[in-house]
């Protein structure tokens, strides 16, 4: 499926900022079932310096300063993306019980390095918790195969849980949403990772998008859309020599992604992947507004037909 997005990120400042360093996780990623076809970051004020290179995880990381003073700045990411259903590799070990991975991961001296290790310790976001382990518990029969935890865990969270953009904030502890069973994405992806992690077992974060349906009948909207967030999960092969993969689960909805979402960027937990974050001499108060709209291209090419099929039209009807 090809899809086209489009990420708008605006800051309005009072009093103007004089200048301002930031970084930007906005380039969707290259992965098995992502091609990446096209991308284009604009920036407005036109910063003094700005590139990109790739962070530890392999995401794209682009940078940007800005040395004149700006009451405003508008950073615009538009993407052309490729993609398709998630296939898993054939070197995964489905039927591997969850406690045998568990064990896989136990730290023991000169074990053979497996680059998934560094997604079962805590970070930031995703502290370890009793609770955790005692809600995940349901799902983590003995016995029970990892990607079968994972899948009843996401159906679970889908039904337990309350989609509520008023109850948390960006820094509401994980363990919080968990009690009050409520939150956004992000909260639910924090959770599952960390109930994961607790059990001993990786996981990871995912940013990125999902296309959203309008209702029947009705246009899509442009920037009603927003950015989403899921889990990725670490099933080893038979060897147990970083011969896995990871398969992806999305909690806020029930479901495993398929070729409707768009893989940004991944990392330990949000503080990894964040799509904007800066360092500024001043700008003391700052509003912000985000757009996203997630089109496939069809629709794009349609759009633009019919408004230069107007365009002409206007200009033979003009005196």
């Amino acid at each position: 499926m090809l899809l086209h997005v489009t990420h708008e990120t605006r800051y309005e400042y009072a009093p103007p900022v004089e200048t301002a360093q930031h970084l930007a996780h906005l380039k969707p990623l290259a992965t098995g079932s992502q091609r990446l076809v096209s991308h284009l970051l604009t920036i407005d004020p036109p910063p003094a310096q700005r590139g990109e290179l790739p962070d530890v995880y392999g995401n794209t990381r682009a940078f940007f300063a800005l040395e004149a003073t700006h009451d405003r700045l508008v950073v615009t990411a538009e993407s052309v993306v490729d993609t398709s259903v998630p296939v898993l590799s054939d070197a995964i070990a489905r039927e591997l019980p969850w406690e045998t991975v568990r064990e896989r991961f136990r730290f023991r001296k000169d074990a053979t390095f497996d680059a998934a290790s560094e997604f079962v310790f805590p970070s930031p976001y995703v502290p370890r918790h009793d609770d955790f382990a005692a809600y995940a518990r349901a799902s983590f029969a003995p016995g029970r195969p990892t990607f079968d935890v994972a899948m009843d865990l996401t159906e679970r969270m889908y039904r337990d849980f309350d989609y509520d953009a008023d109850s948390t904030e960006i820094n509401t502890p994980a363990v919080e949403a968990l009690a009050q069973r409520k939150g956004v994405c992000q909260d639910f992806a924090h959770i599952m990772i960390a109930c994961f992690r607790t059990l001993g077992l990786p996981a990871r974060y995912v940013s990125g998008y999902l296309l959203t349906q309008p209702p029947p009948g009705q246009p899509r909207l442009v920037g009603a859309d927003a950015s989403h967030a899921w889990v990725s999960v670490y099933l080893p092969g038979e060897s147990g020599d970083g011969d896995g993969g990871w398969a992806d689960f999305d909690p806020t909805n029930g479901r495993q992604p398929g070729e409707d979402y768009v893989t940004l960027a991944i990392g330990r937990d949000y503080s990894d992947v964040s799509p904007m974050r800066g360092v500024l001499h001043g700008g003391a108060r700052h509003t912000l507004s985000v757009g996203v709209t997630v089109q496939p291209v069809g629709e794009v090419v349609q759009l633009a037909s019919q408004s230069q099929t107007q365009s002409t039209s206007q200009d033979k009807e003009s005196p």
